[in-house]
């Protein structure tokens, strides 16, 4: 255990637990279920897991995790039918679920295990989350399932109902299948090998290599129990084995059954992506007693000082959304070292992390880049660069940065890449600890070495991405310029000129799928003729990706001002984005992603998200306050469906309390923010190196949403831009209301 506090002491910047209690406003809930409309749930998960926890604990309510949700948990379903020890939350695709438990209180025939189904029905009154623990109560069996976690360790408690057999069903061989709507249900996982082994009569260890989202896979366990195992079989899907102590396939289950006792059965469980010793050391080092209540306990100490970094006067609804919203930022990226620093690379070699350092994954970028990365930059420094140290390391050993990283691979998902901001906002910021020189090598490799969805002489020939060369080539045109603004910015920075202008020309390439006639950025071919037919309405065009021609008409979060020039100044800019918030129209098949529409304005899909700030560069602030409120009191609530979309690794929760607060990223890149509408009467941001930054709004009701000024220190903010310098040195910032 203290070698999970030391992790996370330098995780981050530790803080000392206040007096309130940061954690009784959290709801693990919110986000595990879809609206009356059927929108797209959060795809969040209730179970039990720390701050970048590699393990992440929770329960299956489908026999097969799907496409929607992609965590494992809807809230919507009766059946719970397995306990696994690794998840996603909110993304849009699924993969992980491994190691999966489930206790019984009947003797389980080989029959039985072969057939797999272990579900049981339980109740939402028979069931409740706090972050750190989870708990249920299962009908058939009676059994109460109690769930929490240090890092690297799942511990489970199961209570079993007096004078029933006590039996614990292992399953190496559930996982996920790829959503119907896109993949017919098929299985989307193949298993090329795993093992079972009874180490001795409390002890089973074991591994599964498998392909899915990530092409490869190792997972090791170790599973230790409190009371000595009586009885076991060991099956490779219809094939049983006994009493074998060891077996090797592909559709491992294992049936575990303990003498009747009226105490609770403990069981932990340690996973390492290294070999079994790391999963042993890892248990040896954060769980080598039995006592579930001291782990429970200190899994609420860790949330409570992580919540604690920011302090916000509000109702109980509010702070609830609110840290709800931090408790998602903070789960993600994983772990993905050993307690002994051992971590497997993106080549699949084992290699050693600093002393001090742990090696994280799961970077959801495309999402994650435009508010999780800068919130972690702004209040936790010490872990945003960690992160950046990781995605070096990815760079070194795969060529590149990461694009989408789940268990230290790159699976490709989306386009661009999204490290370069990170990476930019950290170097911009001056974040301590960071290699610059070797991250800005990263950055320009990053952007000159083709791969996949970036074929940069392309890029450099054409100026664009040519639709009938390279497919969603609008989407990836706009976002790579964005991405090359962030190498030029660093560029500026360090003094390197040449890369400057090479990086800032490179930058305004959006100009060049402008079509002026149409007012939309739309596809051309690779001799320049624009691509028909064209309908900004339709999602359903290959040259964008989970949008259509109005949501990516914004994304030029570099150079707004530019973008305002090219729709004919500032009246022909407000006159489009006032059709942008208004416009209901549709045209064909609605992106399944796509969800909490004002207008064409999708705030359940990640390219919409700065829009509503765009107004500010026009002289119209009012309007962008006005439309923060609108999708901050429409699309968050404190209810199981309280987000409009998938909460993508904490995006949707990032934007939020940067909304809330009264500022947002919107040049994600550029360590600054711009102004919005502060929610609460009062925030204060617990800083690095013991500083605080204090937020106020004078006058705030919730029917003042319009600012009259602000003061940064006493001095008026008259360009309704932050600097992050300015917030780190610490100050206040007062917000007048009207």
């Amino acid at each position: 255990m203290k070698r999970t506090l030391f992790c996370m002491a330098m995780c981050g910047v530790l803080l000392v637990a206040r007096a309130a209690d940061y954690t009784k406003y959290v709801n693990p809930f919110i986000g595990t279920q879809t609206d009356e409309t059927g929108a797209l749930s959060g795809s969040t998960f209730p179970g039990a897991t720390l701050p970048q926890g590699m393990v992440q604990l929770s329960p299956e309510t489908e026999n097969y995790v799907t496409w929607d949700p992609c965590c494992g948990y809807d809230y919507n379903c009766d059946s719970i039918y397995g306990f696994t020890h690794t998840h996603l939350s909110g993304t849009g695709c699924t993969d992980l679920i491994d190691v999966s438990l489930m206790p019984v209180s009947w003797e389980v025939t080989p029959k039985l295990l072969a057939a797999g189904n272990f579900g049981q029905r339980f109740s939402h009154d028979a069931e409740g989350a706090e972050p750190g623990y989870y708990w249920v109560q299962l009908r058939e069996s009676g059994v109460k399932v109690e769930l929490t976690a240090t890092v690297r360790t799942g511990i489970h408690r199961y209570t079993f109902p007096a004078g029933k057999p006590q039996t614990v069903v292992l399953d190496l061989d559930r996982s996920t299948f790829r959503g119907p709507a896109y993949y017919t249900g098929r299985r989307a996982y193949d298993i090329i090998q795993s093992q079972l082994r009874l180490v001795d009569e409390r002890t089973v260890e074991g591994f599964r290599v498998i392909t899915g989202w990530a092409k490869l896979r190792k997972v090791y366990f170790r599973a230790e129990f409190s009371r000595p195992i009586v009885g076991h079989f060991f099956m490779d899907g219809n094939r049983g084995v006994g009493k074998s102590d060891v077996l090797n396939g592909r559709q491992l289950r294992a049936a575990l059954s303990f003498a009747a006792d009226a105490e609770p059965l403990t069981v932990k469980v340690a996973i390492s992506p290294v070999d079994n010793l790391g999963a042993q050391l890892n248990m040896k080092a954060e769980a080598a007693g039995w006592d579930f209540d001291h782990y429970r306990s200190t899994a609420h100490d860790v949330w409570q000082r992580e919540l604690s970094r920011i302090d916000i006067e509000a109702t109980d609804a509010q702070k609830t959304i609110f840290y709800t919203g931090l408790y998602h930022v903070l789960m993600q990226p994983n772990t993905m070292s050993d307690t002994d620093g051992r971590y497997m690379t993106t080549n699949f070699e084992i290699k050693q992390m600093p002393v001090g350092e742990t090696y994280h994954s799961t970077f959801s970028l495309w999402d994650t880049f435009r508010a999780a990365h800068p919130l972690y930059t702004l209040i936790a420094p010490n872990v945003a660069a960690q992160f950046v140290r990781d995605m070096v390391r990815h760079h070194q050993s795969y060529g590149y940065l990461p694009i989408w990283d789940l268990w230290g691979q790159d699976n490709y998902c989306m386009i661009g890449n999204h490290a370069i901001p990170v990476l930019s906002d950290a170097i911009l910021a001056e974040l301590p600890g960071i290699d610059v020189e070797e991250a800005y090598r990263a950055m320009v490799e990053s952007s000159t070495r083709s791969h996949r969805n970036s074929p940069f002489e392309l890029w450099e020939q054409y100026g664009y991405m040519p639709q009938d060369q390279q497919n969603t080539s609008v989407s990836i045109t706009l976002e790579q310029a964005f991405d090359d603004w962030c190498v030029a910015a660093v560029a500026r920075k360090l003094g390197r000129t040449a890369d400057a202008e090479r990086f800032g020309r490179r930058s305004e390439f959006y100009r060049n799928l402008f079509d002026r006639e149409t007012g939309f950025f739309r596809p051309r071919d690779s001799h320049g003729n624009w691509v028909e037919p064209f309908d900004p309405l339709s999602y359903e065009q290959p040259c964008f990706i989970e949008g259509n021609a109005w949501q990516y008409m914004w994304f030029v979060p570099q150079n707004p001002d530019g973008l305002i020039e090219l729709l004919g100044g500032r009246k022909g800019f407000l006159q489009k984005l006032d059709e942008n918030f208004s416009l209901t129209a549709t045209s064909g098949e609605v992106n399944g992603n796509a969800s909490g529409f004002i207008g064409q304005y999708a705030h359940g899909n990640e390219p919409s998200h700065h829009t509503v700030y765009l107004y500010n560069f026009a002289g119209r602030p009012e309007r962008t306050q006005e439309l923060v409120e609108q999708v901050r009191s429409t699309f968050y609530s404190e209810k199981p469906c309280g987000y409009a979309g998938n909460d993508d690794c904490g995006q949707m929760s990032a934007w939020y309390i940067f909304s809330s607060l009264g500022f947002y990223p919107f040049n994600a890149g550029a360590a600054e923010y711009v102004i919005g509408t502060p929610l609460f009467t009062s925030a204060t941001l617990h800083l690095a190196g013991g500083k605080t930054f204090t937020i106020e709004a004078k006058n705030k009701t919730p029917e003042r949403i319009h600012v009259k000024s602000v003061r940064l220190n006493g001095i008026p903010v008259k360009d309704w831009r932050l600097q992050h310098s300015q917030i780190v040195a610490g100050g206040k910032l007062e917000f007048v209301m009207k």
